[in-house]
């Protein structure tokens, strides 16, 4: 199992439309097989750093799902709508492999 960790510099004045970004990507990540474990917002603190986290079976699995997503019509409206509200400033991404207990 692979872990994607998403870390995003947000505008601190979009956050409601990147939390509607992230409502829409939660349902997509699992219609192509993976596990999202969610967004999480800016609370106390840092106001424009905002955290993702997913799981996929395997790297494999996680590069098909990058594959097929940008075939996908209802991944393309959610680039396009973090494109058109600039919502999303910058992120980074990596990998981890997760330990249950």
């Amino acid at each position: 199992m692979v872990t994607c960790y998403l870390r995003y510099i947000v505008d601190p004045y979009k956050l409601k439309e990147f939390e509607h970004y992230g409502r829409l990507w939660i349902p997509l990540v699992e219609k192509f097989g993976g596990k999202h474990h969610g967004y999480f917002l800016p609370s106390e603190g840092t106001n424009n750093v905002a955290l993702a986290m997913f799981s996929f079976p395997s790297l494999a699995a996680y590069e098909q799902y990058r594959a097929d997503s940008m075939q996908d019509s209802e991944c393309q409206a959610a680039f396009k709508y973090a494109e058109e509200t600039r919502c999303i400033l910058s992120y980074e991404r990596s990998f981890f492999r997760p330990v249950f207990g």
